[in-house]
């Protein structure tokens, strides 16, 4: 741990904060004292990918300075919001401490839940009750909290896993795989076609993809997760057929596919090893 780690939370906390505003300031940082919510958007997206990819590292140590990041864009966000007074850090506090006693009945209420699937199903109940305080119209739908924007892997999984918690949902891994199994079939008749109708193959190709998050799902996998490991999967072997080449003076473009495929399996073989 780092040196000082022991100091109360309260007060990093609140030098955090001061910190923010005195960037803000009159005579603080030009970049700082230029932000607005929207020019800091990306940077929130791009510190919360780093968290994930420290927790995907296992390196506590990065972890920790990746949260950080991360809480320095809410501090960020609140205190511009607070110059204009619209709302402050005390305010974005309140209010998660707030909605997390009133979704956690179980904890600070009268209700019970026996396990995480109860606790999920209870949720999202909870949170349909929300919106209707909020003057949600009735013919709101569940996904609707399920932002557009979001990648598209992490819409699918999100938008499934709500559907489930409501009974909607394949009732076993096998009863989706086989649904796999029909898309990738319907995928190969589109393709035999060959009629060149790409919008046919892409749909096809969706409902492919869309499947699959399903089954990671159903097995307890975060797609996302998984697929992120795969791509570092890809990236470390084919760096290794790109240094090998290199060793002989060459480029992946100087060999053809069989050597290139030929180093991938060593890449492999060396990875079983490791």
């Amino acid at each position: 741990m780092s040196e000082g780690s022991a100091a109360p939370p309260g007060k990093r906390f609140e030098e955090l904060v001061s910190l923010i505003a005195r960037l803000r300031a009159p005579g603080g940082c030009p970049w700082d004292r230029e932000q607005t919510h929207e020019s800091l958007k990306a940077m929130a997206i791009e510190e919360a990918y780093e968290v994930v990819g420290a927790i995907d590292d296992g390196d506590h140590q990065e972890l920790a300075s990746e949260l950080g990041d991360l809480l320095l864009q809410v501090v960020f966000h609140a205190q511009i919001a607070g110059e204009s007074g619209r709302f402050g850090i005390a305010d974005v506090l309140e209010r998660v401490t707030s909605k997390m006693i009133d979704r956690h009945p179980h904890v600070f209420g009268d209700q019970t839940a026996e396990n995480p699937d109860q606790v999920l199903r209870n949720w999202e109940a909870l949170k349909e009750a929300e919106r209707a305080r909020k003057g949600a119209p009735s013919d709101a739908s569940l996904l609707d909290s399920v932002p557009l924007r979001l990648p598209a892997v992490m819409e699918a999984f999100q938008m499934t896993t709500k559907a489930a918690r409501v009974g909607f949902d394949w009732p076993s891994p096998e009863a989706v795989l086989d649904k796999l199994d029909q898309e990738v079939l319907e995928l190969k008749a589109e393709v035999a076609k060959d009629t060149g109708n790409h919008q046919a193959v892409a749909g096809e190709m969706g409902d492919i993809l869309f499947a699959a998050v399903n089954v990671a799902r159903l097995l307890g996998v975060d797609p996302e997760s998984a697929l992120k490991a795969a791509n570092r999967k890809f990236r470390n072997r084919f760096r290794y057929v790109e240094d090998r080449l290199r060793e002989q003076g060459r480029k992946p473009k100087d060999a053809d596919l069989a050597e290139m495929d030929g180093l991938w399996d060593r890449a492999k073989a060396q990875e079983r090893r490791a």
